[in-house]
């Protein structure tokens, strides 16, 4: 009889726990995002994945990082399916995505333009926010930054450069950039052609952040990062005048002076300071869960970029059909 209660006790106690188990509903989120927010994004996704445990679903996470100019086409060109699209320049929603792909976008958190090493790139020791153009324009130091085709911290270290000319009363722009591409700039107006040519002084990845195993395997000696980036990967940076850095939301005019032109899309970019942006896409296939990431992002998520060196802004800024569980946390 003992044994036969012992058997029942067992018995409840897993059918108790598969019971539990099977509680949790199945789900998944798909997000396309900026190279410069994986790290930020993966912190999230796991304490939202934790979150959404105690509202009975088990989440699957999926995210693809990528240029935000490609982010944002892979919907729009290619016709693909995402939960959630962040990119590093919320226009880019606004100018690609508003109002044909989505109803709503939220500008919410900043960044700043660096110049990062390493302790093994030359001139390491000498590297200063007076000389780092003419450190870079010496014969044997090689740099890099991302393709201004496709991804935003590529277009707007193009900004950075030129408005240095203005900063330094140099000529930075053709010394770092006319001399070594054919990228090329009529007063502000930066003009980038479809393919970009370089000699072997500049290198281009299609995201900022896949310079970072170039820099750090000594392959190049410089890049163009956020500031976030850098202190997530604990790089040596230059921190760039507020002038030319696009941080400084009050020094917008002075940013103005310089716009880019991409001739593949046949638009101009000015340069303003950097703000990210978020938004659902029409065809996302889980919008309910995606609402959902995004209350966590504009709450939870302020502590956990902030914990990764980017900052939000005071007060998200929404635009568009926005949804009433959204409106009530901004």
């Amino acid at each position: 009889m003992r044994k036969l209660v012992i058997l029942l006790l067992l018995s409840l106690v897993v059918c108790g726990c598969t019971g539990q188990k099977s509680e949790l509903k199945k789900a998944t989120l798909i997000i396309f995002h900026a190279g410069s927010l994986s790290k930020p994004l993966e912190d999230l996704s796991r304490e939202f994945k934790e979150y959404m445990k105690s509202k009975g679903y088990d989440v699957e996470i999926r995210m693809e990082s990528s240029g935000s100019v490609d982010a944002v086409r892979k919907i729009t060109d290619l016709g693909r399916k995402a939960d959630v699209i962040a990119v590093a320049d919320y226009l880019l929603l606004r100018d690609m995505m508003f109002p044909k792909f989505v109803d709503f976008y939220i500008a919410f958190a900043t960044n700043e333009v660096v110049l990062a090493y390493t302790n093994n790139s030359r001139y390491a020791n000498e590297i200063n926010s007076s000389n780092w153009f003419d450190v870079l324009a010496k014969d044997d130091v090689r740099f890099g930054f991302s393709d201004p085709n496709r991804d935003p911290c590529g277009y707007r270290t193009l900004m950075v450069l030129k408005l240095a000319d203005y900063e330094y009363g140099e000529e930075v722009f053709k010394k770092l950039i006319e001399n070594n591409t054919n990228i090329r700039a009529e007063d502000g107006k930066i003009i980038v052609p479809p393919q970009i040519e370089t000699n072997d002084k500049i290198v281009i990845r299609p995201k900022s952040v896949e310079l970072l195993g170039l820099l750090e395997s000594g392959t190049i000696d410089y890049a163009f990062e956020y500031k976030s980036v850098a202190l997530q990967h604990h790089l040596r940076f230059v921190e760039l005048p507020k002038e030319i850095n696009l941080k400084d939301p009050n020094l917008e005019k002075q940013y103005a002076k310089v716009s880019v032109f991409l001739e593949f899309k046949n638009k101009t970019i000015p340069a303003k300071p950097i703000v990210y942006g978020v938004a659902i896409p029409k065809n996302a296939e889980h919008k309910e869960l995606a609402i959902e990431f995004l209350k966590f992002m504009l709450t939870k998520g302020r502590e956990i970029f902030e914990k990764n060196h980017q900052d939000f802004l005071p007060k998200p800024i929404a635009f568009g059909k926005i949804p009433k569980e959204i409106a009530e946390v901004i």
